[in-house]
């Protein structure tokens, strides 16, 4: 179980537990998708060992924590904008992967793949799809609950 599914089971099984995500994926959507699932404090493992101590102490008395830095990359960033079969696609093309090999991985045809490429490669505003894959994982957009 990974940490933004833990803090979510956390939220629906003990509400009034407080939860501080440690990662080293400072990224603005892994950082949306930590407050959607109910995160306290979203911090970065390379941080100050005070700073983790501080942020401890302001959940306890009930603020939320977010580094400024990653929380102005995150508005900047905006919400996801690839849809759940882009995001399938995408990953599965990070690793170089041809269209006949991503159509038989997931079960589509090669046509359905190189529409669903096409259309994140325009959302992601790269110029091919190992850059559209390398730009939406950048910013956190390729797990499920983006």
């Amino acid at each position: 179980m990974d940490g933004l599914r833990a803090a979510r089971e956390l939220r629906t099984h003990l509400p009034t537990c407080k939860t501080v995500i440690l990662t080293t994926f400072g990224r603005p959507g892994y950082l949306r998708r930590a407050m959607e699932a109910g995160a306290s404090a979203f911090l970065v493992k390379d941080g100050p060992a005070d700073e983790l101590a501080v942020t401890i102490r302001r959940v306890l008395k009930g603020e939320r924590v977010i580094d400024p830095t990653l929380a102005a990359a995150a508005l900047h960033a905006g919400p996801n904008p690839l849809s759940a079969r882009e995001r399938d696609v995408l990953s599965a093309a990070g690793d170089g992967s041809t269209v006949a090999d991503i159509a038989r991985r997931l079960f589509l045809s090669e046509g359905t793949v190189r529409n669903y490429l096409s259309s994140a490669i325009g959302k992601t505003g790269a110029r091919n799809r190992i850059e559209a894959a390398q730009a939406a994982e950048a910013n956190g957009w390729l797990t499920a609950d983006s």
